[in-house]
């Protein structure tokens, strides 16, 4: 019998709180790296399909998964006896899903992995700060997932890479061990900051490349806004304790990358369509699936404020988002506080060494060039 045709040999369990496109695509990640993974879905009809067909037809059309991933609509019958916890949840709803998900989790030390790349609207918090909030655990076992991937692309099997970030290395080196297999290479590092936010501030960044895209614009609008966008994202991170490095990694410059370059992203699609003159609520409404980078816009501004950190691509987005502007208008790279030409380098750069844009693209193309080996910050 061949080893594609093999039975599967039962693996440790994980659960997988979640069972959109993201949540179903880590699943399969998991299972073609050997765990036993059992997803927890809302609807009674997409657990049966996912158990039973073995598809998720919804959000994965013409995806087979494998024959150890199975599906539940009993929370507590998910995440019993499971060695790893991944949520994957609108960033909006999280904090009511943890509150399920708390007593079932207060007797184990079980890691509780995020797959979400967003921010609480009401409160500003990122998706981990809500996780310890809510379940009142050690920061040590949870661990935040990003990187430029677009779920269709590696349910279909396409090679790339993520990074796992933990405050504990060992956490995140065990999550990296078991989130691995023949397409799918994680990274580990503890700078939790910068990876969360690399994952949200990289959706708004798609948005603004969506708008032009939607309105007409080409290449050159857009890879200005692209190299900007990295900036901004750079100097708001680094303001809230980040490491610079960590943006012109997988959570950063790989991430903005793929998510802006994409049809196959949510907010670029979202951005595309406001570009196409539609108004917020329709946009929503065409949406079949979150666009996080929609409901991340206002609370990442105000948290730009309260640090002192302009970023005036963002600051269009909400302006078009608001009604306040029309899209055409839209050159969030073209603002500057007056007409005096200002370098290139970000805030928080110590010597002009040509900025943090100079040191991504370098890194860029050490990554390339390496094979992937020249990630100081994302380390395998």
């Amino acid at each position: 019998m061949s080893r594609r045709n093999a039975q599967p040999v039962a693996g440790p369990k994980v659960a997988v709180v979640g069972a959109g496109s993201w949540g179903t695509t880590f699943g399969k990640i998991l299972a073609d790296g050997g765990a036993s993974v059992v997803m927890w879905a809302r609807r009674a009809e997409l657990a049966a399909e996912i158990t039973e067909s073995k598809r998720n037809s919804r959000y994965l059309a013409g995806i087979n998964l494998p024959r150890t991933m199975t599906a539940t609509t009993d929370l507590a019958e998910a995440l019993n006896g499971a060695e790893q916890i991944y949520l994957s949840v609108p960033s909006q709803s999280l904090r009511e899903n943890l509150a399920a998900i708390k007593p079932l989790v207060a007797h184990t030390d079980v890691p509780i992995v995020s797959l979400m790349k967003g921010v609480e609207k009401s409160t500003g918090l990122r998706m981990s700060q809500v996780i310890e909030q809510v379940l009142q655990c050690d920061p040590a076992r949870i661990a935040v997932a990003s990187g430029p991937n677009l779920a269709l692309e590696i349910a279909r099997e396409q090679p790339t890479a993520a990074v796992i970030s933990s405050l504990s290395p060992e956490t995140a080196e065990a999550v990296a061990r078991r989130a691995r297999n023949r397409y799918f290479r994680s990274f580990v590092n503890t700078d939790v900051i910068g990876t969360e936010f690399g994952g949200v501030l990289k959706n708004l960044i798609a948005v603004a490349i969506g708008i032009v895209d939607g309105v007409g614009y080409g290449e050159n609008t857009k890879a200005s806004i692209i190299t900007r966008g990295l900036v901004e994202m750079t100097d708001f991170a680094v303001a809230q304790g980040a490491q610079p490095e960590t943006l012109q990694g997988l959570a950063g410059l790989g991430d903005l990358i793929a998510t802006c370059q994409s049809p196959l992203s949510r907010n670029n699609t979202a951005g595309r369509l406001l570009g196409q003159g539609y108004g917020y609520k329709e946009v929503v409404t065409q949406m079949q699936q979150t666009a996080e980078g929609l409901a991340s816009v206002a609370p990442v501004l105000q948290l730009a404020k309260q640090v002192g950190v302009a970023m005036p691509i963002v600051q269009q987005v909400k302006m078009v988002l608001d009604g306040t502007m029309d899209p055409r208008d839209i050159a969030p790279h073209l603002t500057t506080e007056d007409d005096q030409p200002q370098g290139e380098r970000t805030h928080n750069d110590q010597n002009g060494g040509g900025g943090a844009l100079r040191r991504a693209l370098q890194r860029a193309f050490d990554q390339f060039r390496h094979g992937g080996r020249g990630a100081a910050g994302d380390r395998p």
